[in-house]
């Protein structure tokens, strides 16, 4: 209804409730005044008033008019202006619109549609700061975007990144190429590749082999490794061979795994040409023996009449030992040719114990055998195909199920020749014949009803080891056994070290982009801006006056606000003088392990050199400046760039503490700490928690380094002198 008609309406309304008030306050005086006269009297009153009823009427008029106007000027004025603000601000809550609301009605109602108002100009500034910082981030990572993409195009490998469902979030453009040419289709139209965004990498790949190597690399995350990582060969249903290596992108906080890299090699061709040298040197050197054999028969049938005997015996004699040398050789480099052909398959490195770890689980979780690892050296680490030995493993496991009824099996790993190590698949029952044997050493495996093309003999063949069968007559037990290469190396440290990486080591990061040169002065830049050299020292004694020396340096970097493990600093010094006993135990640096390292002479040169072009911080750091600086002299390194002390800057953010010590400082932040009274482990403990300084200084209006040295300066700790 419009607001005209309803004012008329509550007018209309007034009208006639006045009117009707006015007759019943009538109707109540005549009947009033009738109960006071006699019959005949009121019967002569009525006929009198009667004729006046009209006038009466008209005279009621003026009152209903006046109360329909009184009606509709309190209708504009006290309903009216309250609706039509509801009515404007359920717009502009439900819209973007932004205007200022009529100031109308009573001086409240107009208040309250001044704060009306201005809550929505607030809201509409809060929306703008917000959509500027959404289009200066979205800038940034588009920024981060094109950079990551320069960059990934002058790969010379083709590079995937799929999340845990193996939908592939991003891919460089070899790696479009690399599957394009792996297509069994002459030519890949687009939009038809084998990878694209959101596409599935198993399209490609077989699923049980990518989810086994992401396996082993969660393993070894969970076992502390820093940097895990996984290989694996495959050949494409192109029949093409490709070299693929996992690593883990890791996702925020403790969420573990969120998706896996593929850095992808093919090595078709490599292995081909390989292959046909060795069987062109295989063929050569057959060739050669058959020719030697030849040539040492018809020099034994030689006879010539015209010389000695013993000249010809000594003749014939020299041809034949040459002949047999020649023969040796030859055949040794046959043998070597042979081996090479049967252990070109590129192999990994991995820990005995994971594969024993990850085989009982295939078995138990495909087969429903159960499997016994006790007899394991967690030790080795072999070079392996770990998917196609799990996969012979399970297979002869579910034949032993299947055909001889087993139920329970063992699995051994130890050492055996140099270089190899014993694994051995373990069962209490029957035996079997040597027919049956090789006729499972030669047959295609099945695993679960999936059947594989490779035989036990092409996976033995592939690690260039032995596969034999054998019994225990005194366990009653009998046992297949796998003679498998050690690693070459050493592999992964299984025992991770104090200092863990969050991450991969980080050769590039987009953020020092938006870090350029600037010509003001260090204390001018805000703290953020600025690289730190955080260090600790340890040393024979607290009085570098009295000739205490240093026996360790550790430091570590922080650039654009991220602590850069992968660049630290840690060296032993020999102090030129003995370490007192008393002070060993603090920091566990014996005179023997010093011994041989190093002098400051030599070691501080390279530290100074680290640390230039940076900010020093170190806690206490008056104590171990001290001994910095009474060796300038000697060595010529002078360390005169600024220095932050995490001591002064807790007392300054926490003045109410008690202790301002490593390690209570350390508990307040949550830093954890590992390798105490190690340089290096200090420095990463005192660098985490400079990073959490920051920003409480910044809540106290400390933004410069200036600010910061010229506050430090203030504290109680500050007057302390070494």
């Amino acid at each position: 209804m419009r607001p005209d008609a309803r004012a008329l309406r509550w007018g209309l309304l007034a009208a006639l409730g006045a009117a009707l008030l006015a007759l019943g306050w009538l109707a109540l005086g005549w009947a009033l005044l009738a109960s006071t006269l006699a019959p005949a009297e009121r019967a002569a009153l009525a006929e009198r008033l009667v004729p006046a009823l009209p006038l009466l009427v008209l005279a009621l008029l003026p009152l209903a008019g006046g109360a329909a106007a009184l009606a509709q000027w309190g209708y504009r004025r006290w309903v009216a202006p309250p609706a039509r603000l509801l009515e404007q601000a359920q717009v502009l809550l439900a819209s973007d619109v932004q205007r200022e609301l009529p100031g109308e009605g009573a001086a409240e109602l107009r208040a309250l549609a001044g704060v009306v108002t201005e809550l929505v100009r607030q809201r509409a500034q809060l929306r703008s700061d917000i959509a500027a910082q959404v289009a200066e981030a979205s800038r940034g990572v588009e920024q981060e975007r094109n950079r990551l993409a320069a960059l990934m195009s002058e790969l010379t490998q083709s590079v995937v990144v799929c999340n845990l469902d193996g939908r592939i979030l991003l891919y460089n453009n070899r790696a479009r190429l690399q599957f394009r040419a792996l297509s069994t289709a002459p030519s890949v139209a687009a939009g038809a590749e084998l990878i694209g965004l959101g596409r599935s990498i198993y399209t490609v790949f077989e699923r049980r082999l990518v989810a086994h190597a992401l396996d082993s690399v969660q393993q070894r995350l969970a076992r502390g490794v820093p940097s895990p990582s996984a290989q694996f060969v495959t050949t494409t249903r192109a029949g093409q061979l490709l070299r693929v290596q996992m690593a883990p992108v890791r996702g925020a906080g403790d969420a573990g795994i969120a998706g896996f890299v593929l850095v992808l090699d093919n090595i078709t061709r490599a292995y081909d040409e390989e292959s046909a040298r060795d069987r062109l040197l295989h063929g050569l050197t057959e060739g050669s023996r058959a020719s030697l054999a030849s040539l040492q028969a018809a020099v034994e049938l030689l006879d010539d009449a015209q010389l000695d005997a013993a000249t010809r015996e000594r003749f014939l004699g020299v041809i034949r030992d040459e002949t047999r040398a020649l023969s040796t050789r030859v055949q040794q480099v046959a043998a070597q040719a042979t081996q090479g052909l049967a252990t070109r398959w590129p192999l990994e490195e991995m820990l005995g114990a994971d594969l024993v770890a990850a085989a009982q689980r295939r078995i138990e979780a495909a087969l429903g055998l159960r499997v016994v690892a006790d007899e394991v050296d967690a030790t080795l680490w072999l070079e392996l195909d770990s998917f196609s030995l799990l996969q012979a493993l399970a297979g002869l496991a579910e034949r032993l199920r299947d055909e001889h009824g087993i139920r329970l099996l063992q699995l051994r790993l130890a050492p055996a020749a140099p270089g190899r190590a014993h694994l051995d698949l373990v069962w209490s029952g029957p035996g079997m014949s040597t027919e049956t044997v090789m006729s499972w050493e030669t047959e295609p495996l099945r695993v679960g009803g999936e059947a594989s093309p490779l035989t036990v003999r092409d996976v033995v063949q592939r690690h260039g080891g032995e596969f034999w069968f054998e019994r225990e007559r005194v366990r009653h037990q009998a046992f297949f056994r796998f003679l498998l290469p050690l690693a070459r190396a050493a592999g992964e440290t299984d025992a991770a070290t104090f200092v863990r990486s969050d991450s991969r080591p980080e050769y590039y990061d987009f953020d020092l982009f938006a870090l350029g040169e600037s010509n003001r002065a260090l204390d001018e830049r805000a703290l953020a801006e600025l690289s730190y050299t955080v260090f600790d020292t340890e040393t024979t004694g607290l009085d570098p006056a009295g000739g205490d020396k240093i026996i360790q340096i550790g430091a570590v970097r922080l650039v654009a606000g991220k602590l850069r493990k992968g660049e630290a600093f840690d060296q032993l010094v020999d102090p030129g003088r003995g370490i007192p006993a008393a002070t060993i135990p603090i920091h566990g640096i014996t005179p023997e392990m010093v011994a041989g390292a190093p002098t400051l002479a030599t070691v501080l040169p390279a530290f100074h050199a680290y640390a230039q072009d940076s900010v020093l911080v170190a806690h206490n750091a008056a104590f171990d400046l001290r001994f910095l600086q009474l060796e300038e002299a000697a060595t010529g390194c002078r360390f005169d760039q600024p220095v932050l002390d995490t001591l002064l800057l807790s007392a300054l953010v926490h003045p109410n503490q008690e202790s301002h010590k490593l390690e209570a400082i350390a508990e307040r932040f949550g830093v954890t700490v590992i390798g105490r009274h190690t340089a290096l482990g200090d420095a990463m403990v005192t660098a985490e928690i400079f990073q959490k300084l920051i920003p409480l200084l910044a809540e106290r209006g400390i933004h410069t380094l200036g600010q910061a040295r010229a506050a430090a300066q203030q504290t109680y700790y500050a007057r302390v002198k070494y």
